[in-house]
């Protein structure tokens, strides 16, 4: 068992960490308060190829494995979780697009999104349908060549560049089992009756816009339903969070990590009755139990990666590690907060925009309730299961 990256993730790392010191640590305080969208960070990494990430090869992507995918998500959400968000939901699609469309549908879209040239990004969430999928209202209905798109979608990264976009709809409300009846249509933002219709206020996660998007009546061309036969957007979402929620934890890990490195940096210049903080061991046991936790982190995010790079089922490895993971970036932050002391409050300092960042992961795909319950069920459907091995 090597617990060791390959030189290729090595080399993928520092390229990584050189971006994210010389274009996004600079700015990222100040663009994050300030609301401004990262255009300039954003065309880096485009010229960085990351936009192709998961797209294959034959189309101009990278086609990473899913270890140098988290890389890539923890080092920049080290500079900023936000500017991750950009090609978080963009990988997904191209993933997804890869993996389940047609051979016309892949042609046509896969080499613009591996450049960048357009972008994507993923309509599942409404107002009343969140966690549970099969709770979505969105309707498409067939007619002639044509579907016509009914419905809400919000919490939508990329609202305002995804073109094409994937959405998921029912195509058939009475099919049983409800998720049968649930197909994914690639929607074009110029199409009549597609509206972005606001940017929603959030807590963090600035940088990306996050909005709501009402689809009246929308046409959507027969050939623009995901891999050509309906009833398959179900399961074509859900096998593509097995990535996404690897990506959410790398996006955690890299959070965490940062507020760790921001305590240890903060308790070696601060004093207090005459010497640095960090020699108290108060906060010595802080930064020790940070660490070790974002360190298990880590291995859970890789190991669940790893795994699916394997092609085996890893609904449990990644739930676990997403979980862990995101709950650990939550505590980090609280905890190099504390380090801070009153400064940890401030805006003049980065640790309050990671406590802000934080919670998302413990929200995003699939609340961390949901991964409690996954991970149960993974472990009562095959009671022995016992770890890596």
């Amino acid at each position: 068992m090597d617990f060791r990256l390959s030189a290729e993730h090595l080399a993928l790392r520092e390229t990584l960490r050189t971006f994210v010191d010389r274009e996004i640590r600079p700015v990222a305080r100040e663009w994050e308060q300030a609301g401004r969208y990262p255009t300039e960070i954003v065309d880096g990494l485009r010229d960085l190829g990351l936009f192709g990430l998961t797209v294959p090869e034959q189309y101009g992507g990278l086609d990473v494995d899913l270890v140098s995918m988290a890389l890539v998500f923890e080092e920049l959400s080290r500079g900023w979780m936000g500017v991750a968000g950009v090609i978080g939901t963009h990988s997904l699609s191209c993933r997804m697009i890869a993996r389940h469309g047609t051979d016309e549908q892949r042609a046509r879209w896969l080499p613009a999104f591996a450049t960048g040239e357009r972008r994507t990004g993923l309509a599942l969430t409404e107002p009343g349908a969140g966690s549970d999928l099969q709770g979505i209202t969105t309707r498409a209905v067939r007619d002639g060549d044509t579907y016509r798109v009914t419905g809400t979608k919000t919490w939508i990264t990329n609202a305002r560049h995804a073109d094409p976009i994937p959405v998921l709809v029912k195509t058939d409300p009475a099919a049983e089992p409800t998720h049968a009846g649930m197909s994914v249509l690639l929607v074009s933002a110029d199409a009549p009756g597609f509206e972005v219709s606001r940017d929603l206020p959030k807590l963090g996660y600035k940088g990306p816009e996050t909005c709501e998007i009402v689809l009246d009546e929308v046409p959507v061309p027969v050939d623009r339903l995901l891999g050509g036969v309906e009833g398959r957007g179900f399961q074509q979402v859900v096998g593509g969070l097995e990535t996404g929620r690897v990506n959410v934890a790398a996006r955690a890990v890299g959070v965490a990590q940062e507020a760790c490195d921001r305590a240890i940096d903060y308790a070696k210049q601060r004093e207090a009755f005459g010497r640095p903080i960090s020699e108290f061991q108060a906060i010595q046991h802080k930064i020790a139990d940070m660490a070790t936790e974002v360190q298990a982190a880590r291995l859970l995010t890789y190991w669940a990666a790893d795994k699916v790079d394997r092609g085996e089922r890893a609904d449990v490895e990644a739930g676990m590690a997403k979980l862990f993971a995101s709950e650990v970036a939550l505590k980090a932050s609280l905890e190099s907060m504390r380090v801070h002391g009153g400064y940890g409050y401030s805006e003049e300092y980065e640790i309050a925009r990671l406590y802000r960042d934080a919670p998302l992961m413990a929200i995003g795909e699939g609340t961390n309730e949901i991964q409690r319950t996954i991970i149960a069920k993974g472990l009562l459907r095959d009671h022995t299961w016992g770890g890596p091995m």
